[in-house]
């Protein structure tokens, strides 16, 4: 039901939703994709076990959450 509000919200305001699966995005790397459950180091801190990157957690997320978006709108675009 959230989904159906939210979609017709968008829609209204011009926009796009894009459905995504967030299980795993905030254990993710945003720099390198390496995903443990190590690399959360707080509940607001991220923090690559194998690459170093740091981020706030939730941005981490965030962009991992925007690329899938963007993965799965070109994947439609294309079929």
């Amino acid at each position: 039901m959230f989904l159906t509000i939210l979609a017709y919200k968008a829609e209204s305001a011009g926009r796009e939703l894009i459905a995504v699966n967030p299980a795993g995005t905030s254990r993710t790397c945003a720099g390198c994709g390496h995903c443990a459950a190590e690399n959360r180091v707080t509940q607001a801190e991220f923090v690559c076990t194998a690459c170093g990157h740091t981020a706030h957690a939730d941005v981490n997320a965030a962009i991992n959450i925007l690329r899938a978006g963007l993965a799965l709108r070109e994947a439609a675009e294309a079929a």
